[in-house]
């Protein structure tokens, strides 16, 4: 059986270190999304495939997701004696990543071919897959009129501005990174982890030809719900969907992905949204989605696998 995730941010990273416990990690592939990658001190960082490719490799730590565990930021320190608006912290180990990443760029090698080698150097036995090799970047439009990027938004300003709508630059241009196409037409399964859609899904299905791929789709393509109890479970996801006026619900997910997935793992607590999502020709299956342990990864993970055989055979 071959997985094929697309992904973005620490709780898809989650969802991830378990389902590699589950499955054999060689039958995973994850699509990862790049429009959050940002120049920082001229080192070429990309958030989400190293949180992918650090949790894959089981060095994130495990309470933070993010990073690398016992990293330090001494060199951040020195950096701003030079650089006072140093405020995106980058670890001491964390630097090599980049370093290297900007190094192996800069000799012409494109960013899928960099992330395979950075898995490799990790001991990464799924494939990772930036979702594009070109530059697409989310800038996040407040409703007091600035348009801001991504981790400008979310780390200098920690997601305080209301948020009136989301774009995302360069990505009409942008084309599947090599080997995207194929994780999505040769998986057995699909999963879409509980990222925030607007931020981590929806560039990934704004590049020309993954939308189409995964509406051709053989899989059963199941979500993983990053809202419960009402509220989103981390990050900035509640002020955007919000905005979008949809609830802040498995339903306001349901309806971010209409027509796209077959099944949804919603939170315990979450039950009564099932006859609804029914209603949408969505199937739920009901688990602790807040993973903040690995037995809850592993858990959610297995219940995500479930469903989708469920949908498998029906």
């Amino acid at each position: 059986m071959h997985v094929t995730a697309l992904a973005g941010g620490v709780g898809a990273a989650r969802l991830l270190r378990g389902l590699v416990q589950v499955v054999p990690p060689r039958s995973v592939s994850v699509i990862v999304n790049t429009a959050d990658d940002e120049s920082f001190y001229g080192l070429h960082v990309s958030p989400d495939l190293d949180t992918i490719v650090y949790n894959l490799a089981g060095v994130a730590p495990r309470e933070r997701g993010w990073g690398l565990a016992g990293d330090s930021v001494r060199a951040l320190g020195a950096l701003r004696r030079f650089y006072p608006a140093g405020w995106f912290e980058l670890g001491d180990l964390d630097l090599a990543t980049h370093i290297y990443r900007t190094h192996a760029l800069a000799a012409g090698a494109t960013l899928a071919e960099v992330t395979a080698r950075i898995a490799r150097a990790f001991g990464v036995q799924s494939r990772v897959l930036p979702m594009t090799d070109a530059a697409v970047r989310t800038v996040v439009h407040t409703q007091a009129g600035e348009r801001l990027p991504f981790q400008d938004y979310f780390v200098r300003r920690r997601a305080r501005d209301r948020v009136a709508r989301v774009s995302y630059r360069g990505l009409r241009a942008a084309r599947p990174a090599r080997g995207v196409l194929e994780a999505i037409r040769r998986a057995d399964v699909l999963l879409i982890p509980p990222s925030n859609p607007f931020t981590s899904i929806r560039p990934i299905l704004g590049v020309a030809g993954i939308a189409r791929a995964l509406r051709g789709r053989r899989a059963p393509l199941v979500a993983v719900s990053p809202v419960a109890g009402g509220r989103a479970i981390r990050g900035p996801l509640g002020g955007m969907m919000r905005a979008a006026r949809l609830p802040i619900s498995p339903l306001g997910i349901a309806r971010v992905y209409a027509g796209l997935v077959d099944g949804i793992v919603i939170d315990s607590r979450d039950g009564a949204a099932a006859a609804a999502l029914r209603g949408l020709g969505i199937v739920a299956a009901r688990a602790d989605i807040h993973m903040d342990t690995m037995t809850k990864s592993i858990a959610v993970a297995r219940t995500a696998l479930d469903l989708a055989e469920m949908l498998r055979r029906r």
